[in-house]
């Protein structure tokens, strides 16, 4: 394996190096912390009343021989209580909180004691099938399960500098490792659910032991080859299935196992996995100089943004499988568009940041954390999206349709299969690793968020202070303190939402020409002094925003963006019947701030019509002559991200216009 020839990569940015103060994104952090890992523990320990029993956390205590009792849950429950820790983790990374880290070293504790001799760790076959081990990678998902507690292990020791979960999932890593490859008596197989490729890639790094890379890289190419192993693994179990009893073949795309994956160029299958496994693929390529790798995941990423990605960043638009679809195949009222998925989007739009520092990948980055995810879960902290659909009828929902079963009109408290919540925690208890990234002499700026930073460039140490209304207006302003001779570049990421930027150095005008504009990014190579001050103009207007003419559901209509925020139409400000609104092309659209509506928000405001039918009457179902009215009407859209936290109701992203 070619280390020498790895690519330029940029470093993770610890999270003590980066401290978030932003009228946005402090609410949501301070919610995670205060809220959200605090209440997910107690789901997670079975003690929230009316919600999903979880089960986590006692079948580890049940493996450890700390309490008696059966398996529960899903076969990949302990995944949810890795995700949990790993956000744990990241809080503790960036401040301290000794009750939330005794809470953890107990639970570690735990996951020790749970351990066997050789180092295997899963609950769902330690209790419930022992003598099942690695018999269906396909479905049951235990190097699933194994990647995310290496996460978590890796997290906790960068957060604590203590070794002890960093020891079990090394230990755990090192046995998979004795079971998994190419050579003679070894398993020639590969994961279900894509994770370990990324989680070895982070164990890797935390330990410097390359046999981890080799093996995250060994699952990567082995992945796709004939004869195909999840079709000889379904033979060996005599067509037997986890969840349907019996199958007499497997759905090879649906796993990204269709193909050797430097051969894959459209998105298939489920939409989690295509992304974690993309996520560990940047790596892989990035440390093992590996160029056909890179060059496949820049072809996938190319179909995903430019063909299979909503307009709020969701993506996987089936519910079948929870997967991607065909190219422009994105409907609005029955999309998935899990919340998971976007978080696999931004994880991978960050590797292809470190690689090749683009705007493009912050774009959609920025695009998928604004809309998506920061919608997935309630002001409140307690209540989430698993599926994120860009229209809602609630008489459709609820029963009454059953291809809208997967729909929720209001978020919901938990879940049996519950990835979703403590996947936002972990992504924004960790978002100081993404504001950020360094190649040497030049710091990125890819996300506008306001707090301190301290940097290491090749030319020194940098503090950045960065002070912003984001994403209300998009003026930003940068203090910058540098260490040393102070002379690197600072690039700020122009997005694309924007159609006219202006920029100024200690109050000097600087003209936005010739090769400033490098790749998407405002380049400001200089000898920086302590106190000097970049204010960078970002016009904010609303904009029309239309689909490629081959998205179906999109046809005739139009939506409304700000920023980097997507809008929608709610029926608690502009009545039921939504599907009735036109939105006359001419018509103004004014943006007004109003700071007592859901947390303090800019919404947009617009005169339109409704086509009603108050005159059909008992006209039948179907008439020769249309009978409509046109009323006219002043619709307020609100951010997309804000919606179901005043109650059941209609809602709409893309609305008729003419």
């Amino acid at each position: 394996m070619n280390i020498a020839g790895k690519m330029p990569r940029s470093e993770r940015i610890e999270l003590n190096r980066v401290q978030i103060r932003d009228a946005f994104w402090s609410y949501y952090i301070q919610l995670v912390k205060e809220v959200v890992v605090p209440y997910q523990w107690e789901a997670l320990n079975d003690r929230v009343e009316g919600a999903e029993p979880s089960g986590s956390v006692r079948n580890f205590q049940i493996a450890a021989g700390q309490v008696q009792g059966d398996y529960y849950g899903l076969v990949f429950q302990d995944s949810d209580l890795a995700k949990w820790l790993e956000a744990a983790a990241y809080l503790l990374e960036a401040d301290a909180n000794p009750e939330l880290e005794a809470l953890a070293d107990g639970l570690i504790d735990t996951m020790a004691m749970a351990q066997r001799e050789d180092g295997y760790l899963n609950t769902y076959y330690i209790l419930k099938e022992p003598d099942k081990r690695w018999t269906n990678l396909t479905e049951c998902h235990e190097l699933y399960c194994a990647g995310h507690l290496i996460e978590a292990g890796v997290a906790y020791y960068r957060a604590t500098g203590k070794r002890k979960l960093l020891d079990v999932v090394a230990k755990f890593a090192d046995y998979i490792d004795s079971v998994f490859g190419a050579e003679p008596g070894k398993l020639p197989g590969y994961d279900g659910h894509q994770e370990i490729e990324l989680a070895l890639v982070k164990l890797y790094e935390a330990t410097g032991q390359e046999r981890y890379l080799r093996l995250s890289r060994y699952f990567l190419d082995q992945r796709g080859q004939q004869p195909f192993f999840f079709e000889e693994e379904l033979r060996r179990r005599g067509g037997k299935t986890h969840w349907s009893g019996s199958s007499e073949h497997v759905d090879l795309a649906y796993h990204q196992a269709h193909l050797p994956v430097r051969e894959q160029e459209t998105a298939v299958g489920h939409a989690v996995r295509l992304l974690y496994m993309l996520t560990g693929m940047a790596d892989v390529a990035a440390l093992t100089g590996d160029e056909s790798m890179l060059t496949a995941c820049r072809k996938l990423w190319d179909n995903i943004v430019g063909k299979q990605m909503y307009i709020t960043g969701g993506v996987g638009s089936m519910p079948q499988g929870e997967a991607f679809s065909f190219d422009y195949d994105l409907p609005n009222d029955t999309v998935y568009a899990e919340t998971c998925a976007s978080i696999g989007l931004i994880f991978f739009a960050q590797r292809m940041l470190r690689i090749s520092p683009e705007s493009r990948y912050a774009d959609v980055m920025e695009r998928a954390l604004y809309n998506t995810v920061v919608g997935g879960m309630a002001r409140d902290g307690k209540h989430f999206f698993y599926v994120n659909p860009l229209e809602v009828d609630p008489k459709a929902c609820g029963g009454a349709n059953h291809k809208f079963d997967h729909i929720k009109t209001v978020r919901q408290e938990w879940f049996g299969c519950a990835c979703c919540p403590p996947n936002i925690a972990r992504l924004l208890a960790s978002l100081g690793e993404y504001i950020y990234s360094v190649q040497g002499d030049t710091v990125y700026a890819h996300l506008y968020i306001g707090g301190e930073a301290e940097l290491q460039t090749s030319a020194g140490k940098v503090k950045l202070a960065q002070t912003t209304n984001y994403p209300w207006d998009g003026d930003v302003r940068f203090e910058v303190q540098p260490e040393g001779e102070g002379r690197f570049t600072l690039a700020l990421r122009l997005p694309e939402w924007c159609p006219e930027a202006s920029l100024q150095i200690n109050g000097e005008e600087v003209a936005l020409e010739g090769g400033l504009l490098q790749d998407g990014y405002i380049r400001l190579q200089r000898q920086w002094r302590t106190g000097d001050v970049v204010e960078l103009k970002l016009e904010m207007p609303v904009t029309r925003m239309y689909s490629h003419p081959l998205v179906r559901a999109n046809a005739g209509k139009v939506a409304l963006q700000r920023g980097p925020l997507v809008y929608c139409l709610e029926q608690a400000d502009n009545g039921p019947n939504l599907h009735e609104v036109v939105l006359p092309r001419g018509a103004e659209l004014h943006a007004k701030h109003e700071a007592d509506l859901l947390g303090g928000v800019v919404t947009v405001q617009a005169d339109s019509v409704r086509l009603t039918g108050p005159e059909w009457g008992g006209g039948g179902l179907y008439s020769r002559t249309a009978r409509l009215t046109e009323q006219p009407s002043t619709l307020k859209f609100i951010p997309y991200y804000a919606w179901a936290n005043r109650g059941e109701g209609e809602m709409m992203v893309w609305v008729r216009e003419r």
